[in-house]
């Protein structure tokens, strides 16, 4: 009989691990080994999709997937990249004076909002890894040049990255790393203005 209950305690705990794996959702398992999800938004962000596909996903990043559709640029960030992406949080635009979205989604502002837009894209894919290396390399500040034509500066404190535009605002990375088919997202904190 004692040598039963090993057995015995290992057909259970075999039984309930697959009764587990079978109750996981669908989406749970394709996080899990090389297609790693990250949450953003209360939406799972998955490596195999683009930029835009799991953008709109984000319930934090409604403002910011309308602002692309009307700057018309869902195509270039669905397009093979590699981009690294500052995607500011709704959080982010809601902090602007009052009506600067309204006023910048509007036709007769598409210039401005790609701009603004493009500021917050890189060519390339720079991890978190790398955007750190970049600021070892530069004594404490990295310079990266935006696809609007203009540099951000990344610096770090404690295990924080900063991006910093070319009016001084400082932009927290508050979740990095969010990779993508055609590059990466770090989500931030405040709009970066060129």
């Amino acid at each position: 009989m004692k040598t039963n209950q090993p057995n015995r305690a290992r057909i259970t705990a075999l039984m309930l691990s697959l009764g587990v794996a079978m109750c996981v959702p669908v989406f749970a398992q394709e996080s899990m080994g090389t297609d790693r999800a990250v949450m953003v938004g209360g939406a799972a962000m998955y490596p195999t999709r683009n930029i835009v596909q799991n953008a709109m996903n984000s319930k934090d990043h409604t403002t910011l997937v309308a602002a692309v559709k009307a700057a018309g640029l869902v195509d270039t960030l669905s397009g093979t990249g590699p981009f690294t992406v500052f995607a500011p949080t709704n959080e982010a635009f809601n902090a602007l004076p009052a009506g600067t979205v309204d006023n910048l989604v509007k036709p007769a502002n598409k210039a401005t909002l790609t701009k603004i837009l493009t500021y917050h894209v890189v060519s390339g894919r720079y991890t978190a890894k790398d955007l750190m290396a970049l600021v070892a390399k530069g004594g404490g500040k990295g310079s990266l040049t935006s696809v609007e034509g203009e540099p951000l500066t990344v610096m770090q404190s404690g295990n924080t990255l900063t991006v910093t535009d070319a009016k001084g605002g400082v932009a927290n990375v508050t979740i990095g790393d969010v990779m993508q088919s055609n590059g990466v997202i770090h989500v931030v904190d405040k709009v970066l203005m060129p």
